[in-house]
């Protein structure tokens, strides 16, 4: 059973499905952290591979979610307010994340985990995917230093170049980044370690997140996607995510050639696809289960739970707070400590500081930012 655009939300402000969406991709995080863990298996191939097409489902969906709100202001303002989006990242990012860093400064501090002060000041710069030598309690925010990357320059590139051709320029990201992740294999080989945590090596993640937002619409009225979408052939899709993802770790000619060119690539529009599937088809059997409580629950609290599992499921340590089932327990301890602390009453602030800021607009427009605003506060995480 599919949806039209106009009911794609179940509930205010929330797009369907992609809470769950984001519970499955924190829980393919979770598991490849867990593995190896004490009390729990190891599975070293399968641990990398989920741990990383994780990471880039968040990536797709941020692409996705950010360019569908940002397409939304500009179709009710005729412009994007740089000032008002980077206040929300800010509000919406920058807590939860520097409460964290802090924590671990102070641990550091205190002589309880191994750390130096050139890593805090990548981590405080989100700077970290450009570190050689990353430690364990701060390494994972490399991807959050990606996102905010992206949050920094897209919506400027999309307000300067305009919708279509900033998605016109976010295609192009798809075929740039495959070509940037070949020619630093080949021509700088001192540079292989930042392949897969450069922003430039990643872009065409966040880019097919991107380029759905602006095409979905279209794709919607085209009789032979929609059937494609409900027949058997919709089946190849996870079949070439599986094959993508099985290739992101190839090192050898000829399978890192078409790891580079290739591989992630699909991997990236095949997850594009996914969302999309999972979005229209929020009342199917897969749909209902993505949307349950308890998954959506797990989806909002993906962010902190991102930030927090790091200390506890770390595999090379024998501590008693890294042994499973108590450091997943604890994980998810410290994740709902921090959504209810420091999140959500950060998220409460930048409403008010929002409501504000905004200068004031005809009542169409209010609306739409109004809108556009509960979608960041209930749907947006990292």
């Amino acid at each position: 059973m599919s949806a039209s655009p106009e009911a794609l939300r179940e509930g205010k402000g929330r797009i369907a499905s992609l809470d769950g969406l984001r519970a499955l991709s924190i829980g393919m995080v979770l598991f490849a952290h867990v593995c190896g863990t004490r009390y729990f298996v190891s599975l070293v191939a399968l641990r990398r591979d989920l741990g990383n097409v994780g990471v880039r489902v968040f990536f797709v969906i941020s692409g996705f979610l950010i360019t569908t709100l940002l397409l939304q202001e500009f179709t009710a303002t005729k412009t994007i307010s740089l000032k008002m989006f980077y206040l929300r990242r800010t509000f919406r990012i920058f807590p939860c994340a520097y409460t964290y860093i802090l924590v671990m400064f102070l641990l550091y501090w205190s002589g309880f985990v191994a750390l130096a002060p050139r890593d805090f000041m990548h981590a405080a710069t989100y700077t970290v995917n450009y570190e050689r030598v990353r430690p364990w309690y701060l390494i994972h925010l490399w991807s959050l230093s990606v996102e905010e990357q992206f949050y920094f320059i897209w919506p400027a590139i999309l307000l300067f170049l305009r919708p279509r051709r900033g998605l016109w320029f976010a295609a192009s990201v798809l075929v740039l980044a495959p070509l940037a992740r070949f020619g630093m294999w080949y021509l700088t080989p001192d540079l292989r370690w930042n392949i897969g945590t450069g922003f430039q090596t990643n872009a065409d993640a966040l880019a097919a997140g991107c380029v759905l937002a602006g095409i979905r619409t279209w794709l919607w009225a085209q009789p032979a996607y929609l059937k494609f979408q409900k027949s058997q052939a919709f089946l190849l899709v996870p079949v070439l995510a599986a094959l993508g993802a099985a290739l992101l770790y190839a090192s050898r000619p000829p399978l890192l050639l078409v790891s580079c060119l290739i591989g992630q690539t699909v991997l990236n529009i095949a997850i594009a696809l996914l969302i999309d599937w999972c979005v229209r088809h929020h009342a199917s059997p897969f749909g209902r289960f993505l949307n349950w409580k308890p998954m959506v629950f797990v989806g909002v609290l993906s962010y902190s739970l991102y930030l927090w599992q790091e200390p506890f499921l770390y595999r090379l340590s024998d501590a008693v707070i890294n042994r499973f089932p108590l450091n997943l327990s604890l994980a998810f301890l410290a994740a709902i400590a921090s959504y209810y602390l420091v999140e959500r009453p950060f998220l409460s602030l930048r409403r008010r500081l929002e409501n504000r800021l905004a200068r004031p607009r005809p009542a169409m427009h209010l609306h739409a930012r109004a809108a556009a605003t509960d979608a960041f506060v209930e749907s947006e995480a990292d």
